[in-house]
């Protein structure tokens, strides 16, 4: 969703810019919260408890499940990444190119019509490096279980189970990590973060006032105004 909404607000479209809310984004959050509940009702019917572990039963729900969650938790969401993240870096990309010739009689500036604000570029990065991080993090775990649903009526030796266990539990530490290291990575990847995180624990745990931000602004004669 979120590389859906910074492609919605790359876009030239006036149109697509206005799906991209505050408004609209709770909705969807909230929406997709009991969507997936919904979804995994299945697991109160299919799972089952056995030596203290619980687990989806064997046969051919477990093929069924496996080649899911493979689906659901890796392939689909890698797709939609891949694709709305190479659309929003075409918009920012056509953005950047939009610099018109005003002419002599403007004392032959340019004008930029449409400029992409530091803010969305940064916003941009950050989801950029999001994504980065959650292909390489993610990619194990559904190879896996793809893995697992091909071989889930072969016979294996005591040594092989106890490998594809461990394998299986490292695939899932990867995508915990992932979750963990989504404050880390926007820390590093915006300045804008970093300022906005530095002045909250200025104000909220050191109780000093906020440090004032300049803001330039020009006026009809394109001369600077720094406040």
């Amino acid at each position: 969703m979120a590389s859906i909404d910074r492609y919605l607000t790359s876009s030239r479209s006036a149109l697509r810019r206005q799906w991209s809310s505050a408004k609209i984004a709770r909705r969807l959050i909230i929406g997709s919260a009991i969507f997936w509940c919904v979804i995994y009702i299945q697991v109160i019917i299919f799972y089952n408890i056995s030596r203290g572990t619980c687990w989806y039963q064997s046969g051919a729900y477990g093929v069924f499940f496996s080649i899911y969650i493979a689906i659901e938790s890796g392939i689909l969401p890698l797709l939609l990444l891949f694709i709305f993240g190479l659309l929003t870096a075409n918009n920012v990309h056509k953005t950047r190119q939009r610099i018109e010739p005003i002419g002599a009689a403007h004392g032959g500036r340019h004008v930029q019509g449409s400029k992409t604000s530091k803010k969305d570029v940064q916003l941009h990065k950050m989801l950029a490096n999001q994504i980065l991080v959650f292909i390489i993090l993610n990619m194990p775990n559904p190879c896996f279980l793809v893995y697992r649903a091909i071989t889930v009526n072969t016979s294996k030796s005591v040594l092989r189970s106890t490998t594809e266990e461990f394998a299986g539990n490292m695939t899932y530490a990867l995508i915990y990590l992932g979750f963990s290291l989504t404050f880390i990575n926007f820390l590093i990847s915006s300045d804008m973060f970093r300022k906005e995180f530095l002045q909250l624990i200025r104000v909220q745990i050191f109780r000093q006032r906020p440090i004032p931000v300049a803001t330039v602004r020009r006026d009809n004669n394109n001369n600077c105004e720094i406040k």
